[in-house]
């Protein structure tokens, strides 16, 4: 039965998020300074606003490689595979399960030319923390972290522990994404603190 979950469910929920975008007024707020186009970048986003974040993605970077950083626990598996179809790589583990080996593959895909998007407060919380593995990507590889957040008009708050919003089709959603931050030499909790704030800057929902 999981077996048959994880084949049909990711070609139905990528259908399913690509017709809700389809249907949404969409504004786009992005950043005065843009990324270089050959420079590698990390993407951080809350984890319950993980839905829209590959056409925003795709907005800011429209032809870039990129990978998502996924926990290696079950629903990871499901996530890695609906977002295959949104031409996203997976890079498995997490600051619980396989931190130093997913932080050791987030570095080899930057020095290779792909961006890496990660949850800082994923795969369980708590909601809107900031875990230490964005700080260490961040300061290993020098690379740039920029912020992602969406707000839809109207939408479905589930009673996750990381209160996943769903837009409502035919709703609005605002996408922005914020200005570029470096946390090159700054101590650790110093860095966590600054990308909470770059986070918080930009999310609209509660």
């Amino acid at each position: 039965m999981k077996d048959l979950l994880l084949r049909l469910a990711p070609p139905l929920g990528a259908f399913l998020i690509k017709l809700i975008y389809l249907t949404c007024k969409k504004e786009f707020h992005l950043p005065k300074r843009l990324p270089d186009p050959d420079e590698p970048i990390i993407i951080a986003f809350w984890h319950g606003e993980l839905l829209m974040q590959p056409f925003l993605y795709r907005k800011l970077r429209a032809d870039h490689k990129v990978a998502v950083m996924i926990s290696d626990h079950r629903d990871g598996e499901l996530i890695a595979r609906v977002v295959r179809y949104f031409g996203i790589e997976a890079v498995r583990g997490s600051s619980r399960r396989g931190g130093v080996k997913a932080l050791i593959a987030a570095l080899k895909k930057l020095k290779n030319g792909y961006d890496i998007a990660i949850t800082p407060d994923g795969p369980k919380g708590p909601r809107r923390s900031v875990a230490p593995g964005i700080v260490a990507l961040a300061q290993r590889s020098g690379a740039m972290i920029y912020a992602f957040s969406y707000t839809p008009t109207r939408y479905w708050q589930l009673q996750s522990w990381d209160r996943f919003v769903i837009p409502k089709p035919f709703s609005r959603i605002d996408f922005y994404v914020s200005e570029p931050l470096k946390i090159d030499g700054i101590d650790d909790n110093e860095a966590k603190k600054l990308v909470r704030s770059l986070l918080d800057q930009i999310t609209k929902t509660e």
